[in-house]
């Protein structure tokens, strides 16, 4: 089966989240620190968006809860920030949620598996 550009778009998005933060995140990280667990922390988060990008794709259905888990982690971490991000991960929760759950997306997911 073809692949949905839902799923497409999600993925490719997914992607460069990742790529983008690794990047950004990496500079940060300091080798000669002890105990950086944060910023670890921050890098697997961020390999875990490219990782469930490259696998949305692939059309592996444990990306799909990957990449939600992802975004509504991010949901959660906004409860602690300010209303206008708390709103935007939420709306993006929802896009993501809607996109990756529609009728073909979940045609392309249960053929791949």
């Amino acid at each position: 089966m073809k692949r949905p550009v839902s799923v497409t778009i999600v993925a490719f998005l997914f992607i460069a989240a990742g790529i983008v933060g690794l990047v950004y995140h990496a500079t940060e990280f300091d080798m000669r620190a002890q105990f950086q667990t944060d910023r670890l922390l921050i890098l697997f988060v961020r390999l875990m968006a490219f990782v469930g990008g490259v696998y949305l794709l692939r059309g592996a259905n444990w990306a799909r809860w990957l990449v939600v888990a992802w975004i509504g982690y991010h949901v959660v971490l906004s409860i602690g920030h300010s209303t206008s991000e708390l709103v935007m991960h939420s709306v993006i929760f929802v896009g993501v949620t809607a996109l990756l759950f529609l009728p073909g997306a979940s045609k392309y997911f249960r053929k791949s598996s």
